[in-house]
């Protein structure tokens, strides 16, 4: 039998017809006291769509589940907005985000897939990489996320739970409600999640579980004395400070407050390329 030989050009050939066309997906994890939106109002999407990310839509709570609506019918390199009960315990929102992660990695079954969480939506983010059963996740990028937890959700208890000697009983919530009004509402309402964002129960158990084979990168937000910025200690936003990644995450320092801005749709575009 003769063997067939296959010129250099023709296997070339071959394979640029039978090659898939490959992209990029990220799932964007917004914090507390926020949603979808603020990936957009405050500039991030709009900058990374310069880079060739386009919005493929949001994932929100339904009665079924996570359900997608879309916004275009993105081709390339797609950035998906997830819109979670952000008040609630950081536990539910995690399992929220599973079902839409789950269902993204469904629909992109061999793209890399990048989470990208704000504050406690890092958190969030990291409590489903964490899980035994989660969709392959390839990288996970924090943006001044509490990782050991912050005081600031101290404080927010301790306004909530306080009870002054001169207000005793019920009397206090009425009396807060008129000093505070909606923002010391949402607190209330937020009292599960800012429990899970304190250096407690939820964030040591976190920290001390094993972690995927996957790239880390954590966005530092601090100020020009390397403290951090007005909600999280800079340390605790280093996820090289977490004892089951030390030494595993590429660390980006940013002066910059603790919002969201277009600066970090070009770090996040470089990050992710």
């Amino acid at each position: 039998m003769k063997r067939l030989r296959i010129s250099s050009k023709i296997l070339a050939a071959l394979l640029l017809t039978t090659a898939v066309a490959r992209a990029d997906v990220a799932v964007l994890v917004h914090g507390w006291n926020s949603n979808a939106e603020t990936w957009m109002v405050n500039g991030v999407v709009p900058v990374m769509r310069q880079h060739g990310w386009e919005d493929a839509g949001v994932y929100a709570a339904a009665p079924s589940g996570m359900q997608l609506y879309p916004t275009n019918t993105a081709s390339g390199n797609k950035l998906y907005r997830t819109n979670l009960p952000a008040e609630a315990p950081l536990l539910i929102q995690a399992s929220l985000l599973f079902n839409a992660v789950a269902q993204i990695r469904q629909q992109h079954p061999g793209e890399s897939l990048t989470l990208v969480g704000h504050s406690a939506g890092g958190l969030v983010a990291r409590l489903v990489t964490v899980r035994g059963d989660a969709p392959k996740i390839d990288r996970l990028v924090t943006i001044a996320t509490p990782n050991l937890g912050t005081p600031r959700a101290i404080e927010g208890l301790d306004i909530v739970d306080s009870k002054p000697f001169f207000c005793p009983g019920p009397g206090i919530d009425f009396l807060k409600s008129m000093v505070g009004g909606n923002d010391y509402d949402y607190l209330k309402y937020s009292r599960g999640a800012l429990i899970d964002m304190t250096p407690g129960a939820l964030t040591v158990w976190l920290n001390q579980q094993p972690h995927p084979q996957i790239s880390y990168h954590t966005i530092i937000r601090t100020d020009p004395n390397g403290q951090g910025d007005s909600l999280v200690p800079a340390f605790s936003q280093d996820l090289n400070q977490v004892s089951a990644l030390r030494g595993r995450a590429e660390r980006h320092i940013t002066l910059a407050g603790h919002s969201l801005n277009p600066a970090d749709g070009n770090l996040l575009a470089k990050i992710l390329k």
